[in-house]
């Protein structure tokens, strides 16, 4: 049987009305989802925990491990409703923001705002965003709880959207009350991931996980970047997070159009020197919310994310409330593995960048280096916790890595990893050997491997034990198991 070739890049799809239909679902994940985002910011609590429940549900019955990652809502500014449901502005309009405790609903004039320190961050002179930029306003002059200002781009407000300062300079923190319960609820989901929106700086993202590991949940914490202090403060969030999220509206709002393709490529470049999982996000195939197949320019935008070392690329409307979320899924499906196809090693000559502190780092560094050294067809790690397959999954190269773990927590963690694909998989057989030569048959059977490839093994000598990874082999596939490579290689 030949060895199947796999998609490295994983894809994330948002779940939502348009995703709730189990056989629907069903086929978002055939199609190649390995992460479901639960946006907190639409849908009430027990909405949320069907879809959550489904995911598992679905997934489980597919066969196929894969991730919920729990969004939170974060401090999010908003405009208050208006009384007709919206309003337009024209260029040179006065209108006002009010911050007022209880204010009216809107009206032609002035419309209320969810962030009461807003007279108090801004000054004559700066630009306020609204819906995602499509409308501008300067402040005129703050008098009180009341931001008197002129339109400069006009457009049709409705009720609810969004609001930015350009260049970025608001204190609201970034844990908002209404997080601390849906962070209680992404535990009660079981989530793999939380993501915490709109982080300032580390102390937030550590606020997060404090408040996570007090909720009784292990699941790891994925820093959105998405406000222009973020960007101030960028080495220490990445440090203080497990994963990085670059979500590219609100920080396109507040750092302006042209300066987000370079510093996406930073952040996936400072990532990557920090050894954290990466994520591009925001309308990579937002076209695809109505038509059935992608833009060029939504093409080449998620293949340079690809290229540039992403770990996964995300759906949001395209999937939650798009007319085509299964074809969606299947265009960023080809896109990746077209793009993979034609990306030479960039990042595998780069070196783990990490004193190591634990023996399963350096196994993993060793492994790579290996597998950039000499023809390796695949590594096979047996992992409880899933660490050795994120510490494999850091250093770039086109050798897949097999992940096997009897934890199905760790399973699902693993869906996010880059070149990385969980395995179910509980030891057996007596002897390192034997335990070892029934892995290597299980992948034989599974055609993830052929006779006579060189797969590199990672393991511990006690098996069971989380973070006990302390062995590596290089061995060649036999039809009966494997056996031991011999004392001279062949480096081609």
């Amino acid at each position: 049987m030949t060895a199947t070739k796999t998609r490295q890049t994983k894809i994330i799809a948002t779940l939502g009305p348009a995703t709730d239909d189990p056989a629907v679902l069903a086929q978002v994940i055939a199609a190649g989802a390995d992460v479901f985002r639960l946006n907190m910011s639409h849908g009430g609590p027990e909405e949320q925990a069907a879809r959550a429940k489904l995911v598992r549900e679905t997934a489980s019955n597919a066969g196929k491990e894969v991730a919920l990652l729990v969004d939170l809502q974060g401090p999010k500014i908003r405009v208050e409703k208006f009384a007709e449901g919206g309003v337009d502005l024209e260029p040179g309009q006065p209108f006002t923001l009010d911050a007022s405790p209880n204010p009216a609903p809107g009206d032609d004039h002035r419309i209320g705002v969810t962030y009461k320190g807003l007279p108090g961050d801004v000054k004559p002179g700066n630009t306020l965003l609204l819906d995602d930029g499509l409308i501008a306003l300067q402040v005129v002059e703050v008098d009180g709880d009341q931001i008197h200002c002129e339109v400069e781009v006009g457009g049709h407000l409705s009720s609810r959207k969004g609001l930015n300062l350009l260049g970025g300079g608001l204190s609201i923190p970034g844990i908002a009350d209404h997080d601390r319960a849906d962070i209680k609820r992404a535990a009660e989901m079981d989530a793999d991931y939380l993501a915490v929106s709109f982080p300032r700086n580390a102390d937030d993202m550590i606020q997060a996980k404090k408040l996570l590991r007090e909720a009784g949940s292990h699941a790891r914490v994925v820093a959105k970047i998405e406000r222009a202090e973020a960007i101030e403060n960028l080495e220490e969030i990445i440090d203080a997070s497990d994963v990085v999220m670059i979500a590219r509206g609100d920080l396109g709002v507040e750092i302006g159009d042209a300066e987000l393709p370079g510093l996406q490529k930073r952040i996936i470049r400072a990532a990557l020197d920090q050894n954290r999982v990466v994520i591009t996000a925001t309308q990579m195939m937002q076209s695809m919310v109505e038509n059935p197949v992608p833009t060029r320019a939504e093409v080449l935008d998620v293949a340079n994310a690809v290229i540039d070392g992403t770990d996964a690329v995300m759906l949001s409307a395209e999937t939650a409330v798009g007319r085509h979320p299964v074809k969606t899924v299947e265009a960023m499906e080809r896109v990746c593995v077209g793009a993979e196809n034609h990306v030479e090693s960039l990042h595998s000559e780069r070196p783990m960048n990490v004193r190591f502190n634990r023996i399963d780092q350096a196994i993993a560094s060793a492994a790579m280096y290996m597998a950039t050294h000499v023809k390796v067809d695949a590594i096979i790690a047996l992992t409880e916790s899933g660490s050795t397959a994120q510490w494999l999954s850091r250093v770039r190269t086109h050798v897949p890595i097999y992940a096997l773990s009897a934890m199905a927590s760790s399973r699902r963690r693993m869906a996010m990893y880059r070149d990385v694909y969980p395995i179910a998989h509980v030891p057996q057989g007596k002897g390192m050997d034997k335990v070892l030569s029934n892995v290597v048959a299980l992948l034989l059977d599974q055609g993830r491997v052929k006779v006579g490839d060189r797969v590199i093994l990672t393991m511990g000598d006690r098996l069971g034990n989380e973070g006990g990874t302390n062995t590596l082999r290089l061995v060649q596939v036999a039809s009966d198991g494997f056996v031991d490579s011999q004392t001279k290689l062949d480096l081609h």
